[in-house]
């Protein structure tokens, strides 16, 4: 039986490997003999910069990290199905590059938003540490967004499979993609556009309950679109 990874270009078929990889360590750890808690995801999710449990490398690490099936199910169905057309196009080390850059400028864009957040609340964009008991004193219904900021994680490939949509989006428009509940084939230059409206639109919202870090995707489409118009990147004609 032929393995699904046989054919796949070298990077995306890396990618792949090491997200699963990393998923099964994750839930081996909080779901194993160590009990509820993912010391993965605490030592390898990235924290707000002013976190102190922020270390440089989770700007990378967190990338490999998700939260759930769900997650890493539509992540990783999403680079399969996009990123081996977009290695092919680029090359390997360009598409490499591409995906690390896209992941970066993703949680890059999440903390500056995060920030003006942090300054409305408290008037600075950096300051101490917040416990939940003592912010609650200062801050009130504020406290828990900004224990929130400093003390959780961020995982996941999703900024960076953004970066990958929107380049699918702008090198192949015309390509026609299958959408679940929608019977016909729609090209990639309306639907993907649709999509990014959307994580706007929830990120702006800030819907009860969500602890998706929309801007996080957003930031992801910035810089995939930024990338794909500097590197001028184009498919083949006859795919145009």
């Amino acid at each position: 039986m032929q393995s699904p990874f046989s054919n796949l270009p070298p990077v995306l078929k890396n990618l792949l490997i090491i997200n699963i990889l990393c998923f099964c360590v994750s839930l081996y750890y909080s779901h194993g003999f160590a009990g509820t808690a993912d010391p993965v995801g605490e030592h390898f999710g990235v924290y707000y910069f002013n976190s102190p449990m922020f270390r440089p490398w989770q700007l990378i690490t967190y990338m490999f990290l998700h939260g759930g099936w769900e997650h890493i199910l539509f992540n990783m169905f999403a680079l399969y199905s996009f990123g081996a057309i977009l290695e092919y196009t680029m090359s390997s080390q360009k598409f490499l590059g591409f995906y690390f850059i896209c992941g970066i400028g993703a949680v890059v864009f999440q903390m500056i938003v995060q920030a003006f957040e942090v300054h409305a609340i408290t008037g600075h964009l950096n300051i101490p540490f917040p416990e939940l008991e003592s912010s609650y004193l200062q801050y009130g219904d504020n406290a828990q967004k900004l224990y929130d900021i400093f003390h959780t994680p961020m995982v996941g490939a999703s900024g960076a499979i953004f970066g990958v949509l929107i380049a699918f989006g702008m090198i192949f428009p015309n390509a026609e993609l299958m959408i679940l509940f929608i019977p016909v084939p729609v090209k990639a230059k309306y639907i993907i556009p649709v999509y990014v409206i959307i994580e706007i639109s929830m990120g702006i919202g800030q819907f009860g309950g969500d602890n998706v870090a929309h801007f996080a995707h957003i930031g992801g489409a910035i810089i995939g679109f930024i990338l794909v118009k500097l590197w001028k990147l184009q498919g083949p004609r006859n795919f145009i």
